[in-house]
């Protein structure tokens, strides 16, 4: 399986989706992750298995403590991967709002594309 598909397919669990957004504000431990989740930490370390298998944290070791820690690089390949469908809306919906000017402004030609 490429990349693309292990990260799209990580980020397609809203609780990784969670731990992500809370490790966007800085490292946290395993049990500093699963606090707002109603599940054991046994699940919440599965769930950290699958977002590190696909580079988007890793984890450190200071001591005892165990930090995760976001990895950015895999979440800017999808951003990469977006850009030509970002670029495709914006294209359609400039299009939109052209006709729709045209419309308003009492116009009877449908605009070229």
């Amino acid at each position: 399986m490429d990349t693309l598909s292990i990260t799209l397919s990580a980020l397609a669990d809203p609780t990784r989706r969670a731990i992500l957004a809370r490790l966007a504000n800085g490292e946290a431990s395993v049990s500093e992750l699963a606090e707002p989740f109603d599940m054991s930490l046994v699940a919440v370390s599965k769930h950290l298995k699958v977002l590190e298998k696909a580079g988007l944290i890793s984890k450190g070791r200071e001591a005892q403590w165990r930090p995760c820690r976001l990895e950015p690089k895999p979440l800017r390949q999808v951003d990469d991967w977006l850009e030509s469908y970002r670029q495709f809306w914006n294209d359609n919906l400039d299009r939109l709002e052209a006709y729709a000017a045209l419309l308003q402004k009492g116009g009877k030609n449908e605009p070229s594309n």
